[in-house]
């Protein structure tokens, strides 16, 4: 059966000092799956990917996991996965995933995350894609890079429409269900009852 949606979450590959982080990838991966969707991610087991992937499969849901051989060994590939594919080069990675995504959603995370989510932006304001894309700022981590933004803004090196091409937001259910109806999938009724 085909899922309702396909999001693509980058996250980190650790689960961060506070219980809060691991808290929010499961209940997005909870969400995932209790609405008929599919995860897309890097395909580890380890971190904040293992546990969104895991509790989008509790939940019911597909996960599709997409990981280079030379992580295999170092992130764990997640062997219960719907699907895995092992790549060869991080932009296969990369390439993969956001053909299979609907949305992306960057959580917390690391060096990686943040660079998937930045190209996932420039990808969208250059027009090679145009698939919503969204940061949740769990417990504040992001409060830093919201004002830096701003600030990029302000100096006019970004364009106001260039911001308003990502979304930004505190609360997983409310991010996630933004994205699924920007996306416009017309194969799911829109979410505004949940």
């Amino acid at each position: 059966m085909k899922p309702a949606f396909s999001i693509c979450v980058y996250c980190g590959s650790r689960p961060g000092a506070q219980t809060v982080y691991a808290d929010t990838a499961r209940q997005v991966g909870e969400w995932i799956g209790r609405h008929g969707g599919q995860l897309v991610y890097g395909g580890g087991h380890n971190g904040l990917m293992g546990m969104v992937a895991d509790a989008t499969l509790a939940a019911g849901g597909r996960v599709v996991g997409v990981i280079p051989k030379a992580l295999v060994e170092k992130e764990w590939a997640h062997r219960g996965c719907t699907e895995l594919h092992v790549v060869e080069t991080m932009h296969d990675r990369k390439r993969m995933m956001a053909e299979r995504a609907d949305a992306f959603l960057a959580l917390p995370g690391g060096i990686g995350t943040f660079e998937e989510f930045f190209e996932a932006w420039t990808w969208r304001q250059l027009g090679y894609h145009d698939k919503p894309v969204g940061l949740l700022n769990v417990n504040g981590l992001y409060d830093g890079l919201e004002r830096f933004l701003e600030s990029v803004v302000e100096q006019q090196f970004i364009n106001r429409w260039q911001m308003d091409l990502i979304r930004i937001g505190r609360d997983a259910a409310e991010l996630l269900k933004s994205l699924v109806n920007d996306a416009g999938l017309s194969s799911l009724e829109r979410l505004d009852q949940i």
